[in-house]
């Protein structure tokens, strides 16, 4: 067994991704530690000592087990990363020299209070995969205790006050084995176990979860890499391996193939639920630290924070100011970036998708001209408007014919401005319910797809489809 560090290129583009999981609500909008979701945090990957976690419906142990096909004399590169909670306390500069503590320090662009802060972690090795059978390989590691000080200094250069950075001890291990399976290929089942050994006990046996957290591995991920062979998906396994992987035992994380799209030589075993390849969206300009969230929403509120917020949250961490400075200098292309990106459909619509659903060559790529959507020359809520809306009655001319309710008309979604389940009705009939006027001018058409067994309990509702002029096709004026 080699504790070499494993090859940077192997794990590069899963990095990205794990850095997401790494951080993973490390600290969330309005990014001030006196904000109530900041005060309970790190809720993902959290092993805790042994000791302490049964009282408390915590867990010390995570296992990672899956199917890897290794060629040859393979190795297998493991990299364990995790956050190592330290408790930061403020100080402030007294005029004898000495240092008091206090819960806020005031400086001219941030307020400094205390915080947990997270420092990374990384335990690496490299072993061959013939080494994992029968017990397989154990590597224990240890984080020391320590503390540290930072001066603090205002505009001038004098020190006002100091940070105090306390590290408790931290234990732990990684268990590493494979046995090979029977069957027509060489098949190896792949246990990888994270586990907190951390032999502290509570004082007080109501302890609560901020004694548990700094002696805890918080957001713990693995890392997995084949220098020569391939792991085999869980969601997606091939048929023949579709009984082994229902008896892989995965415990409060989830392996899927990472790195490059294609391959399946890395896997991230993390703990959110993430599909194999997962990506960052090429649109973000910078970690936001709550990837269940719109980059583009975080950054207009972000940009939002009054000036004494935005003291707060630099005060809090420097992550949190990293986000405040990147919020306060997105340029407006590049938060316009952010905006309306829906890759998905240009699998569908693009000229290799369906032939059913791809766009005709001359389709305009992006919203429809003015002319593409019927508009009364005068709005029906204009008192000018000779007569009023009435949907029942309501009738307007689609190429040539007029439609009303009980037209018959042909379905042709506009794949570019329409949802996923009205793409199951490109070349539907339907029958037009009612003509239906919004306040903008436009126009929309009230259905019922013919074949529909709850057409009328739909109609008995008044819940319907909707559809633009310009998404239909008159078949026959009823």
């Amino acid at each position: 067994m080699t504790t070499t560090t494993a090859p940077a290129a192997r794990f590069a583009t899963a990095r990205q991704v794990a850095d997401a999981v790494l951080f993973e609500g490390y600290v969330l909008y309005p990014y001030r530690a006196s904000a109530a979701k900041n005060r309970l945090r790190w809720q993902f990957g959290v092993l805790v000592p042994p000791a302490w976690g049964p009282a408390h419906d915590e867990h010390s142990l995570q296992q990672t087990e899956l199917l890897m096909e290794p060629k040859g004399d393979a190795t297998l590169a493991v990299e364990l990363r995790f956050l190592h909670a330290r408790r930061r306390t403020v100080e402030h500069a007294r005029d004898d020299g000495t240092f008091a503590e206090v819960t806020e320090l005031h400086l001219a662009d941030r307020v400094l209070v205390p915080w947990d802060e997270g420092a990374e972690e990384r335990v690496e090795l490299l072993v061959p995969v013939a080494e994992l059978a029968g017990e397989g390989v154990t590597l224990p590691f240890r984080l020391p205790a320590g503390e540290e000080t930072e001066p603090v200094l205002d505009t001038e250069g004098r020190v006002v006050g100091r940070l105090l950075r306390r590290t408790e001890e931290a234990e732990g291990v990684v268990r590493l084995r494979a046995t090979e399976l029977d069957g027509a290929y060489r098949v190896f089942r792949l246990t990888a176990v994270v586990e907190n050994t951390s032999p502290w006990r509570p004082a007080d046996r109501d302890a609560d979860r901020d004694a548990a957290l700094p002696r805890s591995l918080v957001s713990a991920h693995l890392m997995l890499g084949l220098s020569a062979g391939s792991f085999l998906s869980l969601t997606d396994p091939p048929e023949w391996a579709r009984g082994a992987v229902a008896d892989c035992v995965n415990l409060r994380t989830w392996p899927v193939l990472a790195g490059e799209g294609g391959r399946a030589d890395v896997v991230l075993s993390s703990p959110i639920i993430l599909e194999d390849h997962p990506a960052i969206a090429p649109e973000s300009a910078g970690a936001m630290y709550d990837a269940t969230e719109i980059d583009e929403i975080l950054a207009l509120r972000t940009a939002a924070l009054t000036d004494q917020e935005k003291r707060e949250a630099r005060g809090t961490d420097a992550r949190a100011a990293a986000v405040i400075d990147l919020a306060d200098s997105m340029p407006p292309e590049v938060l316009e970036r952010l905006h309306g990106a829906v890759r998905a459909l240009r699998e569908i619509t693009g000229p290799d998708g369906p032939p059913e659903f791809r766009e005709p060559p001359g389709t305009p790529t992006g919203l429809p001209d003015e002319d593409a959507v019927f508009r009364p020359d005068t709005p029906w809520w204009d008192p000018a408007r000779a007569d009023t809306a009435d949907p029942a009655r309501d009738r307007i001319t689609i190429g040539g014919a007029s439609v009303g309710v009980g037209s018959r008309v042909l379905l042709r979604p506009g794949l570019r401005r329409t949802d996923a389940q009205d793409l199951f009705l490109q070349g539907s009939t339907a029958l037009v319910e009612a003509v239906l006027h919004d306040v903008d001018g436009g126009v929309h058409l009230a259905v019922t797809v013919e074949g529909d067994p709850g057409a009328d309990i739909r109609r008995e509702q008044g819940r319907f489809l909707y559809f633009q002029p310009d998404e239909v096709t008159p078949l026959e004026d009823v």
